[in-house]
């Protein structure tokens, strides 16, 4: 069967603008995140929207539109599951575990999905975080912790870059090791994170 000529244009990653989104939420700061496919993010900007961060979506196209991010010091998480499309994907509950120990109250974070994806969590709890496991799919994150900077591990791709959220909230410098992982979903994620003011720095062993 010959193959018929067609053009297709590809979604902007949603994962990565969706991380970018909790950055800002959880250091906090001023920040718009544009090209974010808005369709794919539907529950997540509302979940966010519900814990009381103020967005400003703006759709420009069908697929993708911009998200503006205003700080907020009194989100409230009570919980987070990842769910097939169009629920809140795995890939994206590092970061939330990490917005959730900058928030008021206690966090049930839930991700039914992948064994050993908590592992980070255990490096929060070193910077200071109050984290209890309840079982290899879920944790409780009680709120607000003020988070010191220590030498991590990065231990898979969202799991790394959710440490670097946490740095960027914490008091003092964080060290991450195995960045590799990180590099394998965000491309020069250390210049672009610098473009909106971070304080970050790749260093060579």
């Amino acid at each position: 069967m010959p193959i018929i000529r067609f053009e297709h244009k590809l979604m902007y990653d949603p994962i990565e603008a969706g991380t970018f989104i909790l950055t800002a939420a959880a250091v906090p700061g001023n920040v718009t995140v544009k090209n974010v496919a808005l369709d794919y993010l539907g529950l997540f900007l509302k979940k966010l929207l519900d814990a009381g961060l103020p967005l400003e979506i703006t759709a420009k196209q069908k697929m993708r539109g911009t998200v503006s991010i205003s700080p907020c010091k009194t989100m409230r998480i009570d919980k987070i599951q990842s769910l097939p499309y169009p629920g809140i994907h795995s890939d994206l509950l590092s970061a939330f575990g990490v917005l959730a120990t900058q928030t008021a109250g206690s966090t049930l974070i839930h991700d039914p999905l992948y064994e050993g994806r908590l592992k980070y969590l255990g490096e929060l709890n070193k910077m200071g975080a109050d984290i209890i496991f309840c079982d290899p799919h879920r944790a409780i994150i009680n709120g607000p912790s003020q988070l010191i900077g220590q030498e991590l591990d990065s231990t898979d791709l969202r799991g790394g870059a959710a440490l670097i959220i946490a740095g960027l909230a914490a008091k003092g410098q964080t060290t991450i090791s195995n960045i590799y992982q990180i590099d394998r979903g965000y491309e020069k994620i250390e210049e672009r994170l610098r473009g909106i003011g971070a304080d970050i720095q790749r260093v060579q062993n």
